[in-house]
């Protein structure tokens, strides 16, 4: 059979075919001189840091995790041991608690002393950066300086 046929796959007519060599086989070239200037390995990304944060549920201001039972909120003034600051506060879940409760808390903002709450902890990127220094050295001195007498 000629070699000019339509289908040239792989296991189709073989027995007339002619045996090749497998791709890539052929000879390789040869290797450069390691130079040790070159990079060679990839650079690590500059990736961000991550931390843990407690926030208040109402208004998202960040708090201290140590929370005692009479602690509240600085901003708006929300009390911090409540359902809705808790690991364990779901809406969708029986009396709106992931934990075997008896009985339903109301109101879930309100303070309460249930044994098994735990502060909602969040991780969060740190996306802010160092704050600019008080001296003369900012780019707002910088261009003021330029149009001095």
């Amino acid at each position: 059979m000629s070699d000019d046929r339509k289908y040239r796959q792989r296991g189709y007519q073989d027995d007339d075919r002619r045996e090749r060599a497998p791709h890539g086989q052929g000879p390789k070239p040869p290797k450069a001189p390691y130079d040790p200037r070159i990079p060679r390995d990839p650079k690590a990304p500059n990736m961000m840091a991550f931390h843990e944060v407690f926030r208040c549920a109402r208004c998202g201001a960040i708090e201290d995790a140590a929370i005692g039972s009479l602690s509240t909120c600085g901003k708006c003034g929300v009390d911090l041991r409540s359902c809705i600051q808790c690991v364990s506060f779901d809406p969708s879940a029986r009396f709106e608690c992931l934990q075997p409760i008896k009985a339903r808390v109301s109101p879930k903002d309100g303070r309460n002393e249930c044994p098994s709450f735990a502060p909602r902890m969040r991780v969060e990127r740190e996306t802010g950066s160092a704050p600019a220094s008080a001296s003369g050295s900012s780019a707002k001195s910088a261009f003021d300086s330029l149009f001095k007498d």
